[in-house]
């Protein structure tokens, strides 16, 4: 008896019993035990019981004893002596090998390049110090798959090393790949503070931060229009933007091959002096933005016909004062609105302290101008509108008022911004031109991901100026595979599939999602109704995928291994292939 069914045998017939398995559509199959018995020439099957009430491990295990087989409980049969996390590592390593990353690093198979390797991957899946990390890849299967078991911190300083020696040819490969003659070159400048104040680099700038009185290194990042990273240098903390810039042009163009190219920079990188030195280098191009007081220049004169904005959000002229060049000026309504109201908001906040400052002033509290001057420069300075404001300030006295010209011509400009570029107009409709500075928020993603959502390049704790380079070009080859990630699973994340969308809307306008995309951001999923994921949560749920390493219970020590790996679900079946 089993599982209160009686088999049987019949001595009249030559009985075979079995499970069948009957498909139902939409539903769990029908699962019938029968018999099967030879009458003459034909064979007849008679159903004993309806077996679909039972579990699948005990329907299983009859269909086990019907075939003659001997059961015995699983748990007793073998052990799972590790596991090891290994679901998300495939991914990354899939990615690498599709991407050819090895052969990228070098040609040559080395002990430093499976370092190099091995590095890029852990830090694509956790960030860690080298000490650190060395402990932490033997709790997945990195440590095995890169074949770097042995290695210790001083295994990988010496790898970065040799990764520094070998950037040059590096950068090289990706330009091939990646950037074309005459294609647009995307660059931004950034930063990331040190730990620490021994390193040559580590200067006090523009912390973009936000970490006052941090010491910091300044790097710079190439990108091809799409903002896949291709080359990245590393400068002094005081290093301004635009004296990065013209070096890493002649780079590009000696070390890279690339004579003809179009540079894309924001207002603070291409400044005028930028594009003086540009016209002395043939070949190069560029598109940047004016500064505020160059448009409001135009405007006063009359060159920037504020009426053509009744009709439209985009047009383009000419200005004797920018020979060669032609002026796409644009107007975004919605940002308009944005800055009035900060404005509004920050005029308010600032008058309500001004008014304190009164009140004080008033119950000679606060007596003398200069601690009054002092008091007030403190109240300006923290909400920066202190332009907008006449300010009277006396030995016992003090009052203001807001000065609702100045604002008012200020408002004439929110929302507007003017592109320049000597670019011909068949080389690049004005459209374009705008789409095409708009795209330097891709090299800003990518600046974002590599300092703090993913790969956290800050902060650095190197002393050598060249373990900081090393350090720097490894988070940039860490996003390289990162962003070809990001746009292989665009898909099952959150972003936007419908990206040939872009080059058809209109330039000046906010981003939009599309309707599917929208779609996601609402539902949290995706159109077959399984969760959609961000990039790390999608490596979160790979991770799941565990190799164990299983013994067979015997009686003696040495017991020979075997492996058995999750079996992927369906979203990270996706994911892998």
């Amino acid at each position: 008896m089993y599982g209160g069914l009686v088999l049987r045998e019949e001595a009249r017939y030559d009985v075979v019993m079995h499970v069948d398995i009957i498909p139902n559509r939409g539903s769990r199959p029908a699962y019938l035990l029968r018999e099967s018995y030879r009458e003459g020439p034909r064979v007849r099957k008679r159903t004993l019981a309806n077996l679909s009430s039972l579990p699948d491990e005990q329907i299983f295990a009859i269909r086990a004893i019907l075939r003659g087989e001997q059961l015995a409980p699983a748990a007793g049969l073998f052990e799972a002596i590790a596991s090891r996390a290994h679901g998300h590592l495939q991914a990354v390593r899939c990615a690498m090998q599709r991407l050819g990353f090895a052969q990228l690093i070098g040609t040559r198979p080395s002990a430093e390049r499976d370092l190099v390797c091995a590095r890029v991957a852990a830090r694509i899946l956790a960030p860690h110090t080298k000490l650190a990390t060395t402990r932490w890849w033997h709790t997945t299967t990195l440590a095995q798959e890169f074949g770097v078991e042995h290695a210790d911190e001083n295994d990988l300083y010496g790898a970065m090393d040799w990764l520094l020696e070998r950037q040059g040819v590096i950068e090289q490969k990706l330009a091939k790949r990646h950037l074309s003659e005459g294609g647009l070159v995307l660059y931004d400048l950034s930063s990331s503070y040190f730990e620490g104040s021994c390193c040559p680099l580590a200067k006090l700038g523009h912390n973009r931060d936000g970490k006052k009185g941090k010491l910091q290194v300044n790097y710079g990042l190439v990108t091809d229009r799409r903002g896949c990273p291709v080359a990245v240098s590393v400068f002094e903390g005081n290093t301004a933007d635009s004296k990065t810039l013209l070096p890493q042009v002649k780079r590009i163009q000696a070390d890279f091959g690339i004579e003809q190219m179009v540079v894309v920079g924001d207002r603070g990188m291409i400044s005028q002096k930028a594009i003086d030195e540009f016209k002395r280098v043939p070949g190069v191009a560029w598109i940047t933005a004016m500064k505020s007081a160059q448009i409001r220049a135009l405007a006063d004169e009359g060159g920037l016909q504020m009426g053509l904005f009744d009709e439209r959000s985009l047009f383009e002229f000419t200005h004797p004062d920018y020979p060669g060049e032609r002026l796409v000026a644009c107007r975004n309504r919605q940002l308009a609105q944005l800055r009035a109201a900060k404005r509004a908001d920050l005029l308010k906040a600032t008058a309500a302290e001004l008014d304190k400052v009164c009140a004080m002033v008033e119950r000679k509290k606060l007596v003398g101008a200069d601690k009054i001057g002092v008091r007030v420069g403190r109240v300006i300075n923290k909400y920066k509108v202190g332009k907008h404001f006449e300010l009277t300030i006396e030995k016992a006295r003090f009052n203001y008022r807001i000065d609702e010209q100045k604002l008012a011509q200020e408002a004439t400009l929110d929302g507007i911004y003017v592109l320049r570029t000597p670019l011909r107009t068949e080389f690049i409709a004005a459209a374009d031109i705008v789409r095409s500075y708009k795209s330097l928020s891709d090299v800003e993603r990518a600046f974002r991901s590599m300092k703090t959502v993913d790969l956290k390049v800050r902060p650095i704790h190197h002393h050598l100026p060249d373990r900081v380079r090393s350090h720097i070009l490894l988070c940039m080859l860490a996003y390289y595979v990162e962003w070809n990630m990001r746009e292989a699973w665009r898909a099952l994340l959150f972003a936007d599939e419908d990206q040939a969308a872009k080059a058809t809307r209109d330039p000046v306008a906010p981003a939009m999602r599309s309707e599917p995309a929208e779609r996601k951001a609402q539902t949290h999923s995706l159109s077959d109704g399984t969760p959609a994921h961000s990039f790390r949560t999608l490596l979160d749920e790979l991770s799941t995928i565990v190799r164990n390493t299983c013994r067979t219970t015997t009686d003696f020590a040495q017991a020979p291994t075997f492996t058995i790996v999750t079996q992927p679900d369906a979203v990270q079946q996706r994911a892998l292939t």
